[in-house]
Order: C-alpha cells, then structure tokens, then sequence
C-alpha cells in the first residue's frame, strides 16, 4: 500500500540524486496503475502520484517549487545541506 511516507521517501531519493527522473516517473506511472494507496489519503496520493508521472513531460516539468509543495502537501519539509563538492 502506497503511503504519504512512500512517496515522499521517492521524491526524497529524486533530489538526492539516488535515482534519475525517469525511475520516478515510472515508480509514480506503476503507484497510479496499481491503484493500492492509502484509503484515508486516496485524494492527495493519486493528486501527487499523478503529477509525480507526469514529471517527464515538458509541458509539466518538476520545479523546486513544485517538490517543495508535493512534500508540504505529504506533510514534510524540506531541508537543503550545503557540502564542498569533492
């Protein structure tokens, strides 16, 4: 069952660069066609799970701003850490 906490971990690993943007979109693609989310939270997993599988598409995108808001809508903050690249 997909959770608030499942999808925002994948966004999570999207912008730590653990996985590219296509494995999101297509995790995202899978999350919507299995359908199994969360009852209680149904409407705003398959809002975000639908935007998440839309985010290979030009007209869409996925912005800062936009993972700033689906995570906010998740519950979630995000924190930036500044590191000296290597």
């Amino acid at each position: 069952m997909i959770t608030k906490q499942e999808v925002a971990q994948q966004l999570a690993k999207y912008l730590n660069h653990s996985i590219t943007l296509a494995e999101l979109v297509n995790w995202a693609e899978n999350a919507v066609m299995e359908g199994n989310v969360e009852p209680g939270d149904a409407k705003t997993l398959m809002h975000t799970l639908g935007r998440l599988g839309a985010a290979d598409v030009k007209e869409f995108g996925l912005l800062w701003e936009d993972c700033e808001q689906i995570m906010r809508d998740l519950g979630y903050d995000i924190r930036v850490n500044v590191v000296l690249a290597a």
